[in-house]
């Protein structure tokens, strides 16, 4: 914000005098001839920046007309500026995004194809349709059966391979006094082997 300044009949220059926030008034100063304030002292800059700001951006005897007519050419391949190898990965990624979607457009194809025809086979044999509902219905139970029976026997053969590690163990000497808890596992080995038997035979 520029100082203002007051003139005095003389010709002499003063800052005006200002109210204080409290009601209390400022003197007025009187200004030096010659005295320029801080906030309107210019930035100072070097010859170096001097001359690259009053350095012409066009080379000389160019003028500005002919360049406006004349718009950058791109580089063969693409972007500008690119090197060799960048413009071969750019060519490799096209290339590579064109089969994408090629393959994709065949197989959309396909599977069209495919609706198309089960429709047509479906359209005479309707009530054929109606009646393999409540078939695929029913399949949904035994598949959920069967995924716990094939959990049940998982379950029974890591718990026989466990009795199996204990028992030879023991027999290697390395347990020595066996637990009442390991003794239990294994008077269970044989009753684990039956179960194993009936849901393996069940499947």
């Amino acid at each position: 914000m520029a100082t203002p300044y007051v003139t005095d009949e003389t010709g002499g220059k003063y800052i005006a005098s200002t109210q204080r926030p409290d009601g209390t008034w400022r003197k007025q100063r009187r200004v030096k001839e010659g005295y320029v304030p801080q906030e309107e002292v210019p930035v100072y800059e070097n010859k170096y920046v001097k001359f690259f700001k009053s350095k012409p951006e066009l080379p000389p005897g160019l003028s500005p007309e002919a360049t406006a007519s004349v718009t950058p050419s791109r580089p063969e391949g693409g972007e500008p500026g690119l090197s060799k190898t960048a413009k071969r990965n750019l060519k490799r990624k096209e290339k590579r995004r064109q089969q994408q979607e090629k393959g994709e457009a065949e197989a959309l194809s396909r599977t069209l194809d495919k609706v198309s025809l089960e429709e047509t086979a479906q359209l005479p044999s309707a009530p054929q349709g109606s009646r393999a509902a409540p078939t695929a219905a029913s399949d949904q139970p035994d598949s959920a059966a069967i995924t716990e029976k094939a959990k049940k026997i998982k379950n029974l053969k890591k718990k026989l391979r466990q009795v199996e590690e204990l028992q030879q163990r023991i027999q290697a000497g390395e347990v020595s006094q066996p637990s009442k808890e390991q003794l239990e596992k294994l008077a269970r080995r044989r009753a684990l082997e039956e179960e194993l038997e009936d849901l393996e035979l069940g499947l």
